[in-house]
């Protein structure tokens, strides 16, 4: 039959230990062979039949004695009733001398066996009331079971209405059953006492069982009628003891505090734990039969028949099944006449059907089994819920009643002894299921369909631990951290977490196909019954019943859509668990009197404290002291509550799973930018961890952790509220609003805190400064906690960020102490010196900077740093500003302040440029420093030659370091790469030659000697010009800027001309520049483009309102250089004739000037004449950036030239 050692192989359960010392088998010692899933061929009808023994306190197996004929069964042996090394611990259980299962049986075996309830076992239950189901159809005996449901298995047990009805004439316990059943089923009720020959058989059986393990036959004298009473009476006690109910109260009061316990009624207390599969239905089965073995005889059951009464078929079905489900291959029959032995007969398991008078069809005995297992799982859908299957004697109608829903009807719902049991494996299976590490969600909705109906049944007020610690685990099934995922038909969330309620769902057959399920004309269904089998001969009909409920909505999981109801959720089981501990802690009236010498700490906050830089850090002082108490285990509780207690450790962990609820919610919220929700949440998430510490003996790293990104997430926020000053109102009225839900949750968190060790960081402030300082306060504190426990070596991740956001807070605080003292500037009268505000501002400034590029430092941010380093040479161009001379502007020089500054920000900037390395690491912050790097040295540059320090310096040192600081920001402009800033790097490169080439012609018509130098000069002013004029060229945008460097080259060429002797090389000289001239004619087509623009702009705009009008040419500065451009134009026409009408040749002399004088005339007409008569002119500045760009205007003075030196000194 299979290898006696595999049921050795099972792991012990888990109330084994507790069992008055009953322990596994070995194995070397297992109580029975257990069968390899082998096929028994059993009255020519296949059933697939396999018994693994999981756990027996049975002793070895011994043989059995056979007993020789004439043995008297009637005298007792001499071991009856006594122990015996042969019986075992188990005591007379094992020989079957109490075989009346307790109501509670099922229980107890679910109890010791958690892993296999809800999800790998279909039914629970006492083989005898596995038996009874099994042999409806054959008996007219009445069938009366309690029935609930667990996930998918089905808990059966004996519910003897006798015992029960006769306990409620007592104690008044059961009387709405009582009358319900008289009702309905049978209104003339009476207890039915057992006969006289049901005791004496039950004593003949005894007394054979103790003859056939002790084996000498001695007969002991017959007893006297006052002995034999003895052991009926206490066959009776026992019988009665066995059947004993607890009252509806007593149990509950003891499982809530211990839900491990297994006392009054729940013990398991059969002599092995099978389970049995019998073909698809896998069975955890409690059995007390006697196993005999030895020799020949492995196993074998031992049989006592009347050999005047044949066997039936009941009986042989009832021999079958023991056998089967204790995996037994024989069985030995003992026959006696009137208690006298007359022989033994051995038969094998397989034979036992088709013995005579005894033929059944096995094949049918598991149609029955599959079909009253699919009848009770379609019907017994609740869990929780207790169901009554009841049949009545000589009934064919099998009733099934929820007997919860009746109870309910009553005036005390708690009158059901079956409720707390019920919860506390329904707990108790959650649990399980809760601690399995590899557990797939697919069975969330299992476990939250367990806990909701465990705490559905219970008493709040009578079990407060049980329900809160439910109400935990509801709230742990809902993964705050986890991402949203797109609903789909693989997603666990939407599938039930019962696999199979249904083993054949796919066939789903109408309810005339499948049976009657409901109740319907026929007189004997009641509208009470949940479900009804009008004949018990259905059950004999291969798949009469099917199991259609395979789905059920209850155990669907609840499919969140977003993460504020998935919180949501999680808060309302936290705050049920919350109330439970907190009704369970003692009143307030209760608790000691306060300690007269203990001053009240009272909610006053000293005006320093409430906001600024200086309350912020006394704040914060308070707050790290306080960490720092933590770390040495302090306690303080307002509410009494004892560390260690049940209380106190739920509580905890309550506490903790708001604040990381609280935590998601502002997230969330930040992410909408809703972010004075996302405060409210956040201080709600400080104030639950808050409370945490105050009740923290031991605090956890993990938990220091949370508080560092909870501090995080605050100091962002508070950032984000300071940029968006601008919807304040809107954040302040979401900051103020909060749920009935959010105010128990804190009112409970009240009881054990005042919830202000983080108000300095969650308050709504409405200044700006006062709020970057929390928001970097917070960070700063973030960063503290990391500190402690080495967090950060543990958490590198986290560290880093809260190094970059201090590194960015730290980086807008300056920024704004920058522009604060920027404003201070521009209010300044130009002649006053530095105030005292503008110099603390700087300090601010470039401490935050500093700090900020130290931490971006310290995590190898080069981009952020160079970033940093950039706004520092920002803020030293601001002081260089700051520094500018006072006095008169046509008097002020470059200072040294000036240069001590822009020298440093040149620093600054180049270190920027150090960090970065290359521009491949981030081409856009290289960009970026390449053009602030380039404005430093043009700017500095730019002053040095307008506001030449002449008093300090010498002209030619001057004009050397304009030079080389002109170079250098040349060199720094990119005006190659295509990109936003090319037209700005274009109009620079172009100003820079522009005034390389003006100081280079200055240099020559000021400097005297030298002729080497003078041609160096003329040749550098030459070539300065041209590459300023083709840069000019190919901007759109500056065309008078274009046309001022073309009239600066005629003026050079006219300078150049005076210094010519020769005619024929001062005509050259005129004739270059009159193609100059000519070559402004693309000068003023963009000019004229511009006018027209201009003019025509107000007519197309009239009935649209005006937007920002775009930069254009201005009136004066056009109207300037015409008057310049046409007096040059004469100028170098007249020379032009005076030449030539000097020369020698006057015929080719006439005709050429003739040409000449027809050739400029026309140019110069076509060009004056080009614009309208009335243009609009406005100011001209380029597309993008132009602050930042200091361009040449037109009264820009150069260090001795002008404009006025571009006119001749010679006369016209």
């Amino acid at each position: 039959m299979g290898d006696s050692k595999e049921a050795g192989a099972e792991s012990p359960p888990a109330g084994a230990a507790a069992r008055g010392g009953l322990s596994l088998l070995s194995q070397g010692e297992s109580e029975e062979p257990s069968a390899q899933g082998s096929a028994l061929f059993l009255g020519g009808n296949e059933v697939k039949s396999r018994a693994v023994v999981k756990y027996s306190s049975a002793p070895p197996r011994t043989a059995f004695a056979r007993l020789e004929e004439k043995t008297d069964l009637k005298l007792p042996p001499a071991n009856w009733l006594r122990e015996s090394a042969k019986l075992g611990p188990a005591g007379t259980t094992i020989l079957g001398n109490s075989k009346k299962s307790k109501p509670f049986s099922s229980f107890g075996m679910a109890y010791d066996f958690i892993d296999s309830v809800g999800n790998d076992v279909d039914v629970v239950s006492d083989s005898e009331n596995i038996k009874k189901l099994l042999k409806i159809p054959y008996s007219k005996s009445h069938v009366s079971m309690a029935v609930h449901r667990i996930g998918r298995t089905l808990l059966l047990d004996e519910l003897d209405i006798q015992e029960l009805f006769m306990r409620s004439s007592q104690t008044g316990d059961w009387t709405w059953l009582k009358e319900f059943y008289q009702r309905l089923i049978d209104q003339k009720w009476q207890r039915k006492k057992k006969s006289k020959e049901h005791w004496y058989q039950k004593a003949i059986l005894s007394k054979f069982l103790y003859y056939s393990i002790n084996g000498d036959g001695a007969a002991q004298p017959v007893p006297s009628a006052a002995e034999q009473q003895g052991p009926s009476s206490s066959h009776q006690a026992t019988d009665s003891d066995g059947a004993s109910w607890p009252a509806p109260f007593e149990m509950p009061s003891s499982v809530s505090e211990d839900p491990s316990a297994s006392s009054q009624g729940l013990k398991n207390d059969f002599v092995r734990n099978i389970l049995w599969t019998f073909e698809d239905i896998h069975m955890l089965v409690g059995s007390n039969m006697p196993i005999f073995g030895g020799g020949r005889y492995p196993a074998v059951s031992l049989r006592l028949r009347d050999n005047n009464k044949p066997i039936n078929v009941l009986t042989g079905i009832d021999y079958w099944l023991d056998n089967l489900i204790c995996n037994v291959p024989e069985l030995v029959m003992c026959f006696h006449v009137n208690g006298i032995v007359q022989k033994y007969e051995m038969i094998k398991t397989e034979e036992i059907p088709n013995l005579e008078n005894s033929n059944f069809s096995t094949k049918v005995i598991k149609d029955i089994a599959q079909n009253i297992l699919s009848f009770l799982k379609s019907n017994c859908t609740k869990e929780g819920h207790t169901y009554w299957l009841f049949k009545a004697s000589g009934s064919d109608i099998v009733k099934l009643y929820d007997l919860t829903t009746l109870c309910e009807e009553t005036e005390d719902k708690y009158q059901n002894p079956f409720t707390m049991p019920v919860a506390i494996l329904l707990y108790k299976v959650a649990c399980n299921m809760m601690m399995k590490k590899n557990q797939n969600k697919k069975h969330y909705g299992t476990i939250r369909t367990l806990l909701l109906n465990c705490v559905k049944l219970l008493d709040k007020s009578r079990h407060p631990q049980i329900i809160a610690s439910a109400n935990y685990m509801l709230s742990e099934l809902f993964q705050l951290d986890e991402p949203k995922k797109e609903e789909s038909s693989e997603s666990p969330l939407n599938e039930n977490s019962d696999e199979s309620y249904s083993e054949e769902e796919e066939e789903l057959a109408d309810s005339d196909e499948n049976g009657s399920y409901g109740t319907g004309s026929d007189p004997s269904d009641d509208n009470k019954a949940v479900a009804i089998i009008k004949s018990v001969g259905e059950l004999s009909v291969p798949e009469k019943y099917k199991s259609i409920h395979q789905i059920r909505p209850s155990c669907t999981f609840p499919v969140c859509h977003d993460t504020e109801e998935r919180c949501r959720l999680v808060l309302s089981y936290v705050l049920e668990g919350l109330k439970s501990v907190d009704s369970s802690i003692k009143k307030e009236s209760d608790l000691p009197a306060a300690d007269p010498n203990t001053p009240i700490p009272l909610k006053y906050e000293d005006e320093s404290t409430r906001g600024g830089p200086e309350g912020l850090e006394k704040q914060m002082a308070l707050f790290l002291d306080k960490m720092g108490s933590l770390q040495k285990g302090n306690y303080s509780s307002q509410s009494g509550m004892i560390p260690g207690s049940w209380q106190h450790k739920m509580k905890l962990q309550l506490i903790l799973k708001s604040s990381k609820a609280y935590y998601v919610l502002s997230d969330a919220a930040m992410s909408l930018q809703k972010y004075g929700r996302a405060l409210r949440y956040i201080k709600l998430a400080l104030q639950s961890h808050d409370t945490y510490c105050c009740l923290c003996t031991n605090m956890l790293s993990e938990v220091l952790l949370f508080l560092s990104q909870y501090l995080t997430l605050c100091g962002d926020i508070q950032l984000m509220l300071a940029q968006n000053a601008n919807n304040r109102a809107a954040h302040l009225e979401e900051f103020n609003y909060q749920t009935k839900e959010d105010q128990e949750i804190l009112h409970s968190l009240h009881r054990e805190s005042p919830c202000q060790g983080f108000a300095w960081a969650t308050d709504l402030s409405t200044d700006l400064e006062s709020q970057l300082s929390v928001s970097c306060k917070c960070y700063e504190a973030a960063n503290e906690i990391l500190q402690f426990s080495d967090l950060k070596s543990q958490n590198p991740e986290h560290y880093v960020q809260v190094l970059k956001r201090m590194g960015n807070i730290r980086n807008e605080i300056g920024v704004f102490y920058m522009n604060q003292a920027a404003a201070l500037q521009s209010e300044r009268v130009v002649s006053k010196s530095v105030s005292t505000a503008e110099q603390q501002l700087w300090k601010k400034s470039f401490s935050c900077f500093e700090k900020g590029i130290h931490n971006f430092e310290s995590i190898d941010d080069a981009t952020n740093a160079a970033l940093l380093l950039c706004n520092t040479g920002r803020l030293m161009r601001i002081c260089a500003q700051a520094h500018c001379g006072a006095g008169d502007e046509f008097k002020r020089e470059f200072s040294p302040e000036e240069g001590l500054y822009y020298n440093k920000a040149v620093d600054y900037y180049l270190k920027a440029l150090r960090s970065l390395g290359t521009r491949d690491i981030h081409p856009a912050v290289w960009d970026s420093v390449n053009w602030e790097l380039s404005t430093t040295y043009f700017t500095m540059a730019t002053l040095q030659q307008d506001y030449a320090p002449l008093s300090r310096k010498a002209q030619e040192q001057i004009e050397k370091e304009v030079s080389e600081a002109m170079m250098k920001s040349l060199k720094h402009c990119d005006v190659d790469s295509v990109s936003a800033r090319q037209p700005l790097c274009q109009y620079r490169a172009a100003t820079i030659h522009h005034r390389l080439a003006s100081m280079y012609h200055s240099c020559l018509r000021n400097q005297v000697g030298d002729e080497h130098l003078r041609k160096q000069h003329r040749v550098l002013a030459d070539l300065h010009y041209s590459k300023a004029v083709k840069l000019f060229q190919l901007l759109k945008d500056a065309p008078c800027e274009l046309l001022r460097v073309q009239l600066e080259r005629v003026a050079f060429a006219e300078f150049q001309m005076t210094s010519q002797n020769s005619n024929v090389g001062k005509l050259k000289t005129l004739s270059g520049a009159l193609d100059i001239m000519v070559r402004t004619k693309h000068a003023f087509q963009l000019i004229r483009k511009e006018l027209v623009e201009e003019f025509d702009q107000p007519k197309s705009d009239e009935s649209a309102p005006a937007a920002d009008p775009s930069p254009g040419l201005s009136r004066e500065e056009v109207i300037k250089l015409l008057s310049i451009f046409e007096s040059r134009l004469s100028f170098l026409l007249l020379q032009s004739i005076k030449l030539l009408s000097s020369t020698k040749k006057k015929m080719r002399s006439r005709a050429a000037t003739s040409a000449w004088h027809s050739r400029f005339t026309h140019s110069f007409v076509h060009v004056t004449h080009s614009a309208p008569s009335h243009p609009v002119l406005r100011t001209y500045s380029p597309v993008g950036q132009a602050s930042q760009v200091s361009r040449c205007k037109s009264t820009r003075r150069f260090p001795g030239t002008g404009l006025k030196a571009l006119v001749p000194s010679a006369p016209v």
